[in-house]
């Protein structure tokens, strides 16, 4: 395999220039006809440019050399309730956006999980948003797709510290048609939570062995000072 080339097609996927990658992995596959992971960025490739009947076609043949592929296996469960006009497509995010950091980062799964259609238009990488109600925080697509919905414990910690401010990005960070895991992101904080952190190790422990119920109340006692001095 040249590892330039893969590289180069790694990157074009990244960036989110389907055609250079599909270039790029054609031209791997010249030389390499069974290469399995230029078979799937290729088959990535073609399903981003809206070409389905192609990338089904690609992943099939990736089965063909690697039965047990599970890259190929679930693009194909995706594409199979995707119509041309479905395709979704979206620059993937920059993976520096996954750097964890105390206190601002989270990832969980999903609960509740949106129909299959919408989430077959879902990629790892894409960003979505919270929707914050009365009583939960849900997750939607931009144009308000509904994918789920956050644990009671972390709804209720978001919906207070969003309340007073402060403000989340979301992306997914992987998927298949029973599990979604998003990457939650603080990326501001207001000045009366300044040492209010939207996540800590400490609450994840306590949450492991409290009732919801209990948790909430928890959270709310530890925030309402800083509603006060406001």
């Amino acid at each position: 395999m040249d590892k330039n080339l893969a590289q180069e097609a790694i990157y074009a996927a990244l960036s989110g220039n389907w055609q250079k990658a599909l270039s790029l992995n054609q031209e791997i596959l010249k030389n390499e006809p069974n290469d399995v992971e230029a078979l799937n960025r290729l088959a990535r490739a073609y399903s981003e440019i809206g070409n389905l009947k192609k990338a089904k076609e690609t992943a099939q043949k990736v089965l063909k050399n690697d039965p047990s592929n599970s890259i190929a296996s679930k693009a194909l469960e995706k594409w199979k309730s995707l119509k041309k006009s479905d395709t979704h497509t979206q620059k993937p995010s920059d993976p520096q956006i996954y750097l964890e950091e105390p206190g601002k980062t989270k990832i969980l799964n999903l609960l509740n999980l949106g129909g299959p259609k919408i989430l077959a238009k879902l990629d790892a990488g894409d960003e979505v948003k919270l929707n914050s109600h009365a009583h939960k925080v849900s997750v939607n697509t931009f144009d308000g797709k509904y994918i789920g919905k956050l644990p009671d414990d972390i709804s209720a910690r978001l919906r207070k510290l969003i309340s007073l401010g402060n403000e989340y990005q979301v992306f997914i960070k992987s998927i298949d048609k029973n599990c979604i895991k998003i990457f939650i992101r603080e990326t501001k904080r207001v000045s009366s939570l300044s040492d209010t952190p939207s996540f800590s190790s400490e609450r994840i422990d306590y949450v492991s062995f409290t009732p919801p119920e209990l948790v909430h109340r928890k959270e709310e006692f530890e925030i309402e000072p800083e509603q006060e001095e406001e």
